[in-house]
């Protein structure tokens, strides 16, 4: 589905959100990009709209407080403000499901978010299904899939079965490893930062990670509100960097969702 109709105007749901706060959190000096990961394509062959990725090795995304959400611990759908390190908005995230989903099935929800530009141009597609999040399960485990622009597979995210440890590949739009996420043991970041680290097929050194920053107590235990921090290569493949937009909002949902009922 597009986002726009055909007569052009924006899709309805992104023309009616609201931007946030541009406030950001103190990032950490950003991780130095090697060789090994190069811009696959020219810069004129950029998907679309991802054209703002192309020189960032930093990326902030600010979840928007839904005021219901926080007095009643009802869900509702997530909004998302994509920023660079300097707090400038690149583009919003808008989740699209039913409300059964989001009430009886979350954190393992499906969704779709739109993402769009500050034009309101569609310009990411995430698609979660609905599927296990057990090791009891390790047929059925997570996947998504990022598209850029909206109808073209831009790569996957796909969860490794491990008994320990959170593991996922990402992949290209051809389902080829590209990079391997690995979290911490414990995610419950009562107290700190939790880091995901970006590391190559290998295994060995990190060359990014996906960190969701700890925002204080008050705001950890009474709302779903989160800020995480991308940090990549700068030359990674562009559409690359997308998936691993996607792959943060996965992260978000399996590891930091909550609703007030459950504490």
């Amino acid at each position: 589905m597009a986002s726009q109709d055909p007569q052009g105007h924006p899709n309805k749901i992104i023309q009616d959100y609201l931007p946030g706060s541009s406030d950001h959190p103190d990032q950490n000096k950003s991780i130095v990009p090697t060789s090994a990961w190069k811009q696959a394509s020219p810069p004129h062959d950029l998907p679309p709209g991802l054209e703002y990725l192309n020189q960032l090795d930093q990326i902030i995304i600010h979840q928007q407080v839904e005021l219901l959400e926080a007095l009643l611990g009802t869900e509702t759908s997530s909004k998302y403000e994509i920023k660079n390190h300097l707090g400038q908005r690149l583009y919003f995230a808008v989740e699209e499901n039913g409300c059964f989903d989001r009430n009886f099935c979350s954190p393992l929800r499906s969704f779709t978010i739109r993402i769009a530009d500050n034009a309101g141009r569609e310009v990411i597609t995430v698609n979660r299904p609905l599927r296990c999040n057990s090791c009891l399960f390790p047929c059925f485990l997570q996947e998504l899939e990022v598209q850029s622009p909206p109808g073209t597979i831009a790569g996957y995210v796909v969860q490794n079965w491990d008994p320990l440890l959170p593991k996922f590949t990402i992949k290209n739009e051809s389902k080829e490893d590209v990079l391997k996420i690995i979290g911490p043991y414990a995610t419950c970041g009562c107290l700190g930062d939790v880091d995901f680290e970006v590391k190559p097929l290998n295994e060995i050194s990190p060359i990014g990670k996906i960190s969701k920053y700890w925002s204080g107590f008050v705001n950890d235990v009474f709302t779903n509100t989160a800020n995480f921090g991308i940090q990549m290569p700068v030359d990674l493949d562009v559409k690359i960097k997308a998936v691993m937009i996607g792959a943060c909002f996965l992260i978000d949902l399996m590891f930091f969702e909550h609703s007030l009922d459950e504490l």
